[in-house]
């Protein structure tokens, strides 16, 4: 069932869309050579604590009944797609690392992704960023009230393609709101004519993830990290957004 959102419920949602936007914001200028991801992790828990809003990714239920997720934002680096778990890993030179963080504030669910490069990267790599920001961007311009859902996975997976990188099947996007996973699911590929019509008051999150090589994924032993299965990097970034009656306002805008 998709449950569509008053005007109350979504000014709720844009507070819970700010305090992520502020945070990612907050992290992607902390993100340097030689830092740890647990120590942004610690960040992001110490600014949910001095708004009184919880970190919904800090214990987690496991999917298949695994142990729940301990950290506060998700860190993933280089080959790393989503789900990454802090911990004592230093950001070198070169990396990029993809940061995903979402709160409930107020009853209400914010989440948003970003992808950082860690000082100056490959050509290549910063091109996959670009391009999947871009990516989330094409969609987004498609998310118009009366539109199928499947008019926002085709303009990503059309841009991605387009410049050479695979879009993710295994993970996609989803409906959010007073929890942070709600129908319908959001693909990041198809064809324009699937999924449900979108209408004024549905709130969703997209957030694509492309990679350098193929688009075929694992979940390593730690029961969360997702890695591209060929080694290639990714990059993965996220919005959240409300339909109205006229263009999608992003949630989580930075």
């Amino acid at each position: 069932m998709i449950c569509l959102k008053t005007r109350d419920e979504i000014v709720k949602m844009r507070r819970a869309g700010n305090l992520v936007a502020r945070v990612l914001k907050m992290l992607e200028n902390k993100v340097q050579p030689g830092i740890t991801t647990r120590e942004l992790n610690a960040l992001a828990e110490e600014e949910c604590r001095k708004n009184s809003a919880i970190p919904v990714f800090k214990n987690y239920p496991h999917p298949r009944g695994g142990r729940a997720f301990p950290g506060v934002i998700c860190t993933s680096l280089n080959e790393e797609v989503v789900h990454g778990i802090p911990g004592s890993r230093l950001l070198k030179e070169g990396d990029i690392i993809s940061i995903d963080f979402g709160v409930i504030l107020n009853g209400f669910a914010g989440d948003a992704a970003i992808t950082v490069p860690v000082g100056q990267v490959d050509p290549r790599v910063r091109k996959l960023i670009l391009t999947t920001e871009e990516s989330l961007m094409k969609g987004i311009e498609q998310a118009w009230a009366g539109r199928r859902l499947g008019v926002v996975s085709r303009a990503i997976q059309e841009h991605a393609e387009k410049n050479c990188f695979s879009v993710v099947r295994d993970f996609v996007g989803h409906g959010i709101g007073r929890d942070m996973h709600e129908q319908p699911p959001v693909p990041n590929y198809g064809k324009r004519d699937r999924g449900p019509v979108l209408k004024e008051g549905m709130t969703i999150a997209i957030e694509p993830m492309l990679n350098m090589g193929s688009y075929q994924v694992y979940t390593r032993s730690d029961e969360w990290t997702v890695v591209t299965r060929d080694g290639s990097w990714s990059a993965h970034f996220e919005h959240s957004i409300a339909i109205t009656t006229g263009e999608p306002e992003i949630l989580t805008l930075r």
